[in-house]
């Protein structure tokens, strides 16, 4: 089954705009008005003469120029897809852990060898996830097929074993395009994106294909974007972890910051 891909008018874009002045889409609908996405809902289409994304090749990757606006920030693009949990193929969507943060985290193909020690490392420190009210979702261009056909395969031959998330299948390449990790060789680079309880964007990194993430940066990312929703008036410096001192985002919070360090 094909992923179905849909967006919509972010917070960030209706906040503070005129009545009625369209809203520049998110990165999702600009894919879609340059052909690279088949099925998509809700998307406004009044700028498609002059949103199509300016690629250019950069060290066989496909780079997107200033004319594809970060996602940070923006909703998240919503998929349908097919996927592997427990062994089952179960259908699944994004829009179904709205309540709950999520980490989307993208990886070459099924069958390699820096993305096992990825996504074991997530799935054995899932727990720790679940704790924060995240889950955890890994994607590659591979079928469901080849996913299960690697979970039921021992680690200790190469394979992934039992894992505490589900793996998604983006045969068709549509959710790794609208996450701007699409390689030009066609499998996704190291992409990892936080997203809210509210289906916003509030952190993303790509890797290239060579080196693996770290899960306990993730976590601390995680921790410090649950801390700064629940304290709107403060920020977290470099570094941050639970229980490290924050500061008031003003010039006298940052001296009393860097007066108490």
């Amino acid at each position: 089954m094909a992923s179905r891909i849909a967006c919509g008018p972010t917070a960030a874009a209706t906040s503070g705009r005129a009545a009625g002045t369209p809203s520049r889409p998110p990165a999702a609908c600009r894919l879609l008005i340059a052909g690279r996405i088949k099925s998509i809902s809700g998307a406004p289409l009044p700028w498609a003469a002059s949103s199509r994304p300016d690629r250019r090749r950069c060290a066989g990757r496909v780079a997107v120029t200033a004319s594809c606006p970060p996602l940070v920030g923006n909703a998240a693009a919503d998929f349908t897809a097919q996927a592997v949990f427990d062994q089952e193929f179960v259908e699944l969507s994004l829009s179904q852990y709205r309540g709950k943060y999520v980490v989307l985290f993208f990886y070459p193909l099924d069958f390699t060898f820096v993305c096992p020690t990825e996504i074991t490392a997530f799935s054995d420190r899932h727990a720790e996830f679940k704790d924060l009210n995240c889950e955890v979702l890994g994607v590659s261009v591979d079928s469901q097929f080849s996913h299960l056909a690697w979970i039921q395969t021992p680690r200790n031959e190469g394979g992934l074993g039992d894992l505490e998330y589900p793996l998604v299948s983006d045969l068709k390449r549509e959710i790794s395009t609208a996450y701007n990790v699409l390689s030009e060789e066609g499998v996704a680079l190291r992409g990892l994106f936080i997203i809210d309880k509210e289906g916003v964007v509030q952190h993303a990194t790509i890797n290239n294909l060579a080196f693996g993430r770290n899960v306990d940066e993730t976590l601390r990312t995680l921790q410090a974007i649950q801390y700064v929703q629940e304290n709107p008036d403060e920020v977290c410096p470099a570094g941050w972890t639970p229980g490290d001192k924050t500061m008031k985002p003003d010039p006298t919070g940052s001296k009393e910051y860097f007066a108490a360090i």
